[in-house]
């Protein structure tokens, strides 16, 4: 953007205000546009308009962070919300699956930095981070159909429909498709509990298999066995699953 990127900061901590403000100051390119104590303050100064980003505290009295961001994910163009918390843990990880950032208090310029390198390039892409915003704040019921797939100035809505198996990396679970794969930042074990086990069977500690890309089990090295799937990729079972990719598999 050729003007400053205008930032909102709400936090109910004054010296968490401070200290977010400073290091702001010290980012050319961004502006504060105001601190807020509280979620009801923070509402007033967005009516007035012309926020970019909002620096949310998690917990907050009264009312939280995320009530915040669920209200302002039904806005036709929300400001891109950057999460701040005290408190690492599982909602976290769904910040991530959701294609949100957050920072771990207290605040390492170095993350703050990166965190608003990523939502500036998101600036230009305010349509798509509005749909992931919302499936993270009124997520619909039932197993997820689509995967809001976040990388470095980019947002990428995946049909679960077209993944043919999933293998943990690391903090992130590779996406593996016709023609590509992708990584998606979250755990496997936190992917698999939205993912219909109708339809997709864990066959190793690593790696979920779409049941319809099943095709044969034959006898790996080290007790192990080896999964032929349809696309003609090969995946290694792991014994404690076999029963079940057996029994999958059977007529």
């Amino acid at each position: 953007m050729s003007r400053p990127v205008n930032v909102l900061i709400v936090d109910d901590e004054a010296h968490a205000r401070t200290n977010l403000r400073l290091a702001l100051q010290e980012l050319p390119g961004w502006r504060v546009a105001g601190e807020c104590a509280s979620a009801s303050a923070a509402r007033l100064q967005l009516a007035a308009g012309g926020v970019d980003v909002l620096l949310l505290d998690v917990q907050m009295p009264q009312e939280s962070g995320l009530e915040l961001a669920r209200e302002l994910s039904r806005q036709d163009t929300p400001p891109l919300v950057v999460f701040v918390t005290a408190h690492r843990g599982h909602a976290l990880d769904a910040f991530d699956v959701h294609a949100l950032d957050y920072i771990v208090k207290p605040v390492d310029e170095r993350r703050l930095r990166q965190a608003l390198e990523r939502a500036s390039a998101l600036l230009d892409q305010r349509a798509a981070y509005t749909r992931a915003l919302r499936s993270f704040a009124d997520p619909a019921p039932g197993y997820w159909q689509e995967l809001a797939v976040r990388s470095v100035g980019r947002i990428e809505r995946v049909d679960v429909a077209d993944v043919l198996w999933l293998d943990s990396a690391g903090n992130y679970v590779e996406l593996h498709m016709a023609q590509r794969s992708l990584l998606h930042r979250s755990t496997l074990t936190e992917l698999e509990r939205y993912l219909d086990p109708a339809v997709f069977l864990r066959i190793h500690r690593r790696t979920l298999v779409r049941r319809s890309q099943m095709q044969a089990l034959r006898q790996g090295g080290e007790g192990g066995y080896v999964l032929a799937l349809r696309c003609g990729a090969e995946l290694a079972v792991s014994e404690r699953y076999a029963a079940s990719v057996k029994a999958a598999l059977a007529p």
